[in-house]
């Protein structure tokens, strides 16, 4: 039988490998899987002995060949194994059609987990991210305000845009938040006087130049911000805010009584 296995062409110490990776026992397997032919890891997909354990080990190592790891996403034991399938997806070296096939598989916080895995490629955020948003729309608040701590900045800025006050707190509070979402939010139609509240008196964002303006600008914010913002603002800037067409009269009141302070008519 050893020599059976031992075909024209590869060298007796290969043939050996190739014979000991059909044959290992189930405790001898884990060592054969640290082999660093893709030959030797393929003829041990093919051992009797192969388990879940022994492949779980295996998906961990970031050096196997596509060819491998679309041999391993299509065994039966891939198939039928929740495990089996997150492994695959989180490997940095599974082709994109495979994270696609099997994204839609994926609890919603092992998608968040994928993103943040060290090493995975800009491909693979993408579509777990893209996978996250799909679900946003029927996801449970509790689970929206997880994600709003644990997520992506995409993930946590499309959270944001909802203009759930709950969730506009805590998306602020995330240390991947990009001020650019924060200024989208705030020039959109989904902020109100109460979140923009929010971000007015948080301690993070208060104190942004251009976040201020954005809410200086905006018609639903509540005078109150005029009144402790604007004495803090730029001449150049309180100026600029005269001329906006997006303010209220009143609001334009209080840019007008701010100039006449500073002796500006």
């Amino acid at each position: 039988m050893a020599d059976e296995s031992l075909s024209p062409g590869i060298d007796t110490e290969q043939g050996r490998r190739l014979y000991k990776a059909l044959t290992a026992t189930v405790d001898e397997l884990f060592q054969v899987l640290l082999d660093p032919e893709m030959q030797i890891l393929r003829s041990a997909l093919h051992n009797q002995n192969l388990t879940e354990a022994h492949l779980l080990t295996l998906l961990k190592r970031r050096d196997l060949s596509e060819d491998l790891l679309k041999t391993i996403f299509q065994m039966d034991m891939s198939k039928r194994s929740h495990r089996l399938q997150v492994a695959l997806v989180k490997n940095p070296g599974s082709p994109c059609q495979i994270s696609l096939a099997l994204l839609p598989h994926l609890h919603l916080f092992e998608l968040v987990d994928l993103c943040l895995v060290p090493g995975i490629t800009p491909d693979q955020k993408f579509a777990a991210e893209r996978a996250i948003l799909q679900r946003l729309p029927t996801t449970e608040l509790g689970n929206k305000m997880t994600l709003a701590r644990r997520a992506t900045a995409t993930v946590v800025g499309e959270i944001l845009k909802g203009g759930e006050s709950p969730l506009v707190e805590i998306c602020l509070s995330s240390p991947r938040l990009r001020e650019v979402s924060i200024l989208q939010f705030i020039n959109s139609a989904s902020s109100s006087a109460e979140t923009i509240s929010i971000i007015a008196r948080h301690p993070k964002w208060k104190l942004r130049p251009d976040l201020r303006l954005a809410i200086l600008k905006n018609r639903r914010t509540p005078s109150v911000w005029f009144t402790l913002f604007l004495p803090q603002l730029r001449t150049p800037d309180v100026r600029s805010l005269l001329t906006s067409r997006r303010l209220s009269p009143a609001q334009k009141k209080l840019v007008q009584d701010e100039l006449k302070k500073r002796g500006i008519a």
